[in-house]
């Protein structure tokens, strides 16, 4: 979807203090918007906008029962419908998150609650609401001149590039649940979930970035867990895989299942391995994967950051493969010493 951040300005702010409910931190409400000079608004919203620049994957907002029953969902609605009541359900916003967070390692932290108009969407304007917490504060150092004198005063605060959550809600396809996009600078570990799944109830899109991004994910956990158990793969056989299934996907336009385990496995204990993996992939995560796609580039852009071909050697040596492992031949000498040797025909 072509979105073009830059284009959009902040019409209404409002901000909100939302402690962590299980360390008893307290919740502190805004009644109404902020009054700010034109120079912050414009550097506060273009600030908020831009901690979604990198982002590819679009989520919407979900509920096992009823969508209806998602509350961010519900006040996300009730504002595309009436956005007079902009305070009203910011603040209602800000008890969810509270009642939210209730793992121990929450932090507490500011909750700016954004009005976003004319956001550029394929060619349309659309309204937009963003949230964002801030969790961590950093020192500086405010120096000021006056009658030939400087002053020096250390302040708390946020810097604007380092804001730890958000997420915009973008005012299309409503029926749906939304076109939302999030970032969340603690993607680790449970704590990491509260922001998309305990206060949001987001679920990835459906769709082609999805789909590559997830049979990806599913090849790299069979290649470098079963499979190297199950066949006793060594490592540059393993790294040999890897190679040639991201080869896959940055090679060809579009996926088919049983094309890509033929050429990627070839033999017939090896794919019918991987087809019992992925089945289990599916029960756990609860997501049907699909047997053709078109291939989304960005998809295979980020997985290729974690597709990384090195043999660790001790902690004397990393050797990057990129291509032909015949090219490389592992052995030990007399001596009981493991080698390496690599052939190679020119040095850059």
């Amino acid at each position: 979807m072509e979105l073009n951040l830059k284009a959009a300005f902040l019409k209404k702010l409002m901000v909100h203090y939302v402690g962590s409910k299980n360390n008893l931190d307290p919740l502190l409400l805004s009644e109404e918007a902020l009054k700010l000079d034109e120079e912050t608004i414009q550097i506060t919203g273009e600030s908020f906008l831009n901690k979604f620049k990198d982002a590819v994957e679009y989520f919407s907002f979900h509920h096992p029962s009823s969508l209806e029953f998602n509350e961010v969902y519900s006040y996300a609605s009730s504002l595309y419908q009436d956005k007079s009541r902009f305070e009203e359900l910011s603040v209602k916003i800000a008890r969810h998150l509270y009642e939210s967070s209730t793992h121990p390692k929450v932090k507490g932290g500011e909750l700016y609650v954004a009005l976003f108009e004319e956001l550029p969407v394929e060619g349309r304007f659309y309204t937009a609401l963003g949230l964002f917490k801030t969790e961590n504060k950093s020192l500086f150092l405010d120096a000021r001149h006056a009658n030939s004198e400087f002053s020096l005063e250390i302040k708390e605060g946020v810097e604007l590039n380092k804001i730890d959550k958000g997420c915009l809600i973008i005012f299309t396809k409503m029926d749906e649940g939304f076109d939302v996009l999030i970032f969340d600078n603690q993607n680790r570990g449970e704590e990491a979930q509260y922001w998309k799944e305990g206060f949001l109830g987001l679920t990835p899109q459906k769709n082609e970035f999805h789909h590559t991004n997830q049979i990806l994910t599913l090849t790299k956990q069979y290649i470098t867990g079963q499979m190297e158990e199950e066949f006793s793969l060594e490592k540059k056989e393993q790294i040999d895989l890897l190679n040639r299934s991201i080869d896959y996907f940055k090679n060809k336009e579009s996926f088919d299942i049983n094309e890509f385990q033929t050429e990627i496995f070839q033999k017939d204990e090896m794919i019918e391995s991987f087809r019992n993996f992925g089945s289990r992939f599916v029960e756990q995560n609860d997501y049907d994967i699909a047997a053709s796609f078109e291939i989304d580039p960005q998809a295979v852009k980020k997985q290729q950051r974690i597709y990384k071909s090195i043999l660790k050697l001790d902690k004397n040596f990393h050797i990057y493969i990129h291509g032909n492992t015949d090219l490389i031949e592992k052995g030990i000498d007399l001596d009981g010493r493991k080698y390496y040797k690599i052939y190679y025909q020119e040095e850059s």
